[in-house]
């Protein structure tokens, strides 16, 4: 077979360009410490790394924003674990003040400790996280939540807003808990309505009125408030607020459950001609509302005109620290099942990630002995080739006469 001479300079050209192609390859895979480089390397495998690659990326965004919920929920713990230590302290204050040997001083010294607390659980609702911004405002994150008022009450400025982060695929966390979830929205501890006691000159008091049955519970037709009146001799009469009878003129036992419009009260004592109470309805009660109920119970000192009433009062307001301290106990609880959460899916996916990363590796890892003595071969083969090029290039008929 006869070869050109521009035959030959192309096949050789082309042999010791694949050659050297070859040797190319080698010093990328020893240089990366990696067998595939591109998907010519093995088409099958390189999909297969992508996967794990995009995975592995995942996890990494996940566990950021883990990162980032651990710290948020973390603060909220401790908030709340602070906000129930001080209000231990504010209920074993409030209990102290019923002491009926303190003296008016005594009750306006402890209404000051209560004050105290009051602020120290203010600066707990208004608590910021690592970028400054307060963690019970909901989406209203650079303004103050809670603002105290000249009389002591307590303003939300805040919103309902929950913010959110993705942890795992189809997974999200809450970052917060609202203020009026957490400060504002605690259970009455009477039921779903607060009394008012115009005249209590035997010292009754509302044990429980709720909404026992909901589906017949009309507040258009007979609006609250419900105005429970006493007379002579043991008869009991309930209007709402336009003076409709709710509940006719009836013999009142002591004890017994007073029921009407789906609304179930039951009265603690024994009422007498004349007592007379109003209920409002009010489901949840301010743990702020609370305290400065606290404080002015406190300041009235020793010289209250209804005794009988102030004692009740103080058994309300007790009773609504304890719920209160209830409410803290739950926030505790759901900020625990959050960090549950939180470390399950952080577990996950350090095991994922184990599994992910050991497959990548012997996939894409290079071995070194085989992958340098590859190397060696393609050189060699690749000086060969050089060699034999330059040997050739030269010859002719010439040579041979």
């Amino acid at each position: 077979m006869r070869v050109s001479t521009a035959q030959f300079y192309f096949q050789s050209t082309q042999e010791i360009t694949n050659k050297s192609s070859e040797v190319n390859d080698q010093v990328g895979y020893i240089s990366s410490g990696k067998r595939i480089l591109t998907a010519k390397d093995d088409a099958v495998a390189y999909g297969t790394l992508a996967g794990y690659k995009e995975g592995l990326q995942n996890i990494e965004k996940y566990e950021r924003n883990i990162t980032q919920a651990e710290s948020r929920n973390s603060l909220q713990e401790v908030s709340f674990s602070n906000a129930d230590g001080i209000l231990q302290k504010l209920k074993q204050l409030f209990v102290q003040a019923n002491n009926g040997s303190l003296s008016s001083e005594d009750l306006y010294s402890l209404s000051e400790l209560v004050g105290n607390s009051q602020q120290e659980l203010l600066n707990i609702a208004n608590t910021k996280d690592e970028t400054g911004g307060y963690i019970f405002s909901g989406f209203q994150v650079d303004t103050e939540p809670f603002v105290i008022q000249p009389d002591n009450s307590v303003d939300y400025q805040g919103d309902t807003g929950i913010r959110e982060l993705q942890i795992a695929k189809n997974v999200m966390v809450e970052l917060n808990q609202t203020g009026d979830a957490a400060f504002q929205n605690v259970n009455n501890a009477i039921g779903d309505f607060t009394p008012s006691y115009i005249t209590n000159t035997s010292g009754i008091n509302v044990a429980n009125a709720v909404i026992a049955d909901p589906s017949s519970f009309d507040s258009l037709s007979f609006p609250p408030e419900y105005t429970f009146s006493f007379t002579a001799p043991s008869d009991l009469t309930v209007t709402d607020s336009n003076g409709t009878a709710v509940y006719p003129t009836t013999t009142y036992t002591a004890g017994q459950t007073i029921a009407f419009n789906g609304v179930e009260v039951q009265i603690s004592g024994n009422p007498l001609p004349g007592d007379q109470l109003i209920l409002a309805q009010e489901e949840n009660i301010s743990i702020f509302d609370t305290i400065k109920s606290a404080i002015d119970w406190m300041n009235v000192g020793t010289s209250s005109a209804t005794p009988e009433q102030h004692q009740v009062d103080h058994e309300e307001i007790l009773n609504q620290l304890s719920s209160a301290l209830n409410h803290m106990t739950i926030r505790q609880t759901d900020a625990g099942v959050r960090g549950n959460l939180i470390d399950h899916q952080k577990t996950s996916h350090l095991d994922a990630e184990l599994v992910m990363s050991k497959g990548k590796s012997n996939i894409e890892d290079l071995d070194y002995a085989k992958a340098i003595s590859k190397f060696e071969q393609s050189q060699v083969a690749l000086q060969a080739a050089q060699q034999v090029f330059v040997k050739i290039k030269d010859l002719s008929l010439f040579n041979y006469i």
